[in-house]
């Protein structure tokens, strides 16, 4: 919830938090998006599929998770990360370079 507040301070409009892999996809799919921030480990359940549905679709997207790197999935690699614990200066930073690039 920390994440949300942080981007409704910025301005955002936020949809989800998704709770499970599932409704993060259906989100993914159906809601017009702009940039997201994905934890790589939602519920227990890694998100790549989520992410391979945002960068089909053209969305620019940053990982959020306390291993950096090292938690992401080979075809993932090189994406935005921000390392947990963050700030809202790490997140308005991280947000801007996504939609940039």
């Amino acid at each position: 919830m920390l994440i949300e507040d942080i981007l409704m301070d910025f301005g955002c409009v936020v949809v989800g938090p998704a709770a499970k892999v599932d409704q993060a996809l259906a989100l993914a799919q159906s809601e017009e998006i702009d940039v997201a921030i994905l934890d790589v480990n939602i519920g227990g359940t890694r998100v790549f599929p989520v992410a391979d549905l945002l960068a089909a679709r053209g969305v620019p997207f940053i990982f959020a998770s306390g291993y950096g790197d090292l938690a992401l999935a080979t075809e993932h690699q090189g994406r935005p990360v921000i390392q947990k614990p963050f700030s809202a200066d790490a997140i308005g930073g991280i947000l801007l370079e996504a939609m940039k690039g």
